[in-house]
């Protein structure tokens, strides 16, 4: 599963760009396109006034997805486009300086990296890299201090490697690809003591059932620990207890292909499964839990003691298992679910309808408004209806944001996949512009969300076209903020 080729890691090339203009407060926003005199790469954007600073910062041919470094010093960025002539760029982004410090070839697409938690290494999951006379699949190492790239392996099963051993589960699937499948996903805990990698959710083997429990104080000895634990239904995400005594584990369920969306916890002192929540509304008094509702789940947010589930339960016999209730004109929908992780219970009492497509962003901006993000959704573009993959629901239990009423769902009059959201809770910039904004990448277009109108602001810097930032051009991916 983790085999992994060292890779080379180079200096980037270009002048650093240290024109900060007084900002203080920045967000990055990826550009994936090259056209006439616009270049793929990286805009720096003042949060506090929703102006564009500085030029774009290289970071390969197709800039997408970004993860910055618990300590904000840098940021990381995948390149990618899924193609034959993909460059396939990690690049390591020097947010002092504006300029890329490292970059790394991966060998094929990711769609998952973490940093522990003293930002001194990024683990990133390549789940088709190719590995001689093993199975693809791998996971890279990369040290951010000193770039060296550590590679774990694990043997073939029955092999008998004298270098590597890897600790297994005894029910780990009997086949010899059970140790080296892709495995998309990670996760990290708060200490950095742990990283889980999920499986493929679009699998349709044994892989989609495991998570491998690697240990990182091992790698780069003869002996790295990675532990298989099976038991799941197409894990997508983790979460982590503030011990990092337990992990609850968000599996897809039937939306990637498998049976039931759930919640499953993880006991990883004896990495041991423990308790099981089904991802719907259920029967009273029903023991076990039986649903009275669909289920789905493909993304998560935690915040305390409740996570936030959105997901998509799929087609039936060609119907959608999860019809709308009469506020759109769109036939299939999708779902939020609210757990209460201490209790390992849904508290909503009737399901939460939200736009349907396979969900993959979730943030929690100012004024309680929850913003959730879907790809290939049911898109709506007619006189009478506008809406794409965004939606909107208002956390707060007694309070109406703008048209948003307590409990509540708005879908915004925006089209398009949402690929990027970033909450900007406080700034201190001029007091006519809103004070608790949620920036949104949706259709590669960059809108600024008012959280305390679930609308797009009123921008007096661009007062003839809401939510927009002056001359900010290009098709966008994603958003991240980089400083404290």
């Amino acid at each position: 599963m983790l085999p992994a080729s060292l890779l080379c890691l180079s200096c980037g090339s270009g002048a650093p760009n240290n024109v900060l203009q007084n900002t203080t407060y920045r967000a990055f926003v990826t550009n994936n396109v090259s056209a006439g005199t616009l270049s793929a790469g990286i805009y720096v954007v003042d949060a506090e006034k929703d102006v564009r600073v500085s030029a774009s910062i290289t970071a390969g041919d197709a800039p997408g997805m970004m993860v910055v470094t618990p300590n904000h010093a840098q940021t990381l960025v995948f390149s990618g486009n899924g193609t034959a002539t993909s460059d396939n760029l990690f690049s390591i982004i020097d947010n002092a300086k504006q300029s890329s410090a490292n970059k790394v070839t991966l060998p094929g697409m990711t769609e998952s990296f973490v940093v522990s938690p003293d930002s001194s290494t990024a683990y990133v999951a390549v789940p088709t890299a190719s590995v001689t006379d093993q199975s693809s699949g791998v996971v890279e190492v990369v040290n951010l201090s000193s770039g060296a790239n550590t590679p774990i392996s694990c043997p073939p099963l029955g092999s008998n490697s004298p270098s590597i051993v890897c600790v297994t589960a005894a029910t780990t699937p009997p086949t010899t690809s059970g140790l080296n499948l892709p495995y998309t996903n990670l996760a990290i805990g708060n200490t950095g003591n742990r990283v889980l990698a999920l499986s493929d959710p679009s699998a349709s083997n044994l892989i989609a059932d495991t998570i491998a429990v690697i240990t990182p104080s091992s790698i780069g000895t003869t002996n790295p620990v990675v532990t298989f634990v099976p038991g799941f239904d197409h894990p997508v995400a983790a979460f982590f207890s503030s011990d990092d005594s337990l992990a609850y584990v968000l599996n897809c369920g039937a939306e990637c292909g498998g049976t039931q969306a759930s919640i499953q916890q993880l006991n990883l002192t004896n990495n041991t499964l423990g308790a099981y929540l089904p991802l719907c509304v259920p029967i009273t008094g029903s023991n076990p839990i039986q649903c009275a509702s669909s289920a789905a789940g493909s993304v998560a947010l935690v915040n305390g003691s409740t996570m936030y589930v959105a997901g998509t339960p799929p087609y039936i016999n060609g119907s959608p298992s999860q019809p709308c209730t009469g506020e759109t004109a769109a036939q299939s929908c999708g779902l939020l679910t609210i757990v209460n992780l201490d209790t390992m219970s849904v508290t909503n009492a009737a399901p939460i309808v939200i736009t349907d497509g396979y969900h993959t962003r979730m943030a929690l901006g100012a004024n309680g408004q929850l913003f959730i993000g879907a790809n290939t959704c049911t898109e709506i573009s007619a006189a009478t209806e506008t809406r794409g993959c965004l939606s909107i629901y208002n956390t707060l239990p007694a309070t109406t944001v703008g048209s948003n009423p307590p409990g509540g769902v708005l879908v915004p009059p925006e089209i398009g996949d949402a690929t990027g959201i970033q909450p900007i809770a406080t700034r201190t910039g001029t007091s006519s512009i809103a004070p608790n904004v949620v920036y949104v990448i949706q259709g590669g277009s960059f809108y600024i969300y008012d959280a305390t109108t679930d609308a797009l602001q009123y921008n007096p810097v661009n007062p003839s076209e809401s939510g927009r930032i002056v001359n900010l051009v290009g098709d966008f991916v994603d958003v991240i903020t980089v400083d404290f």
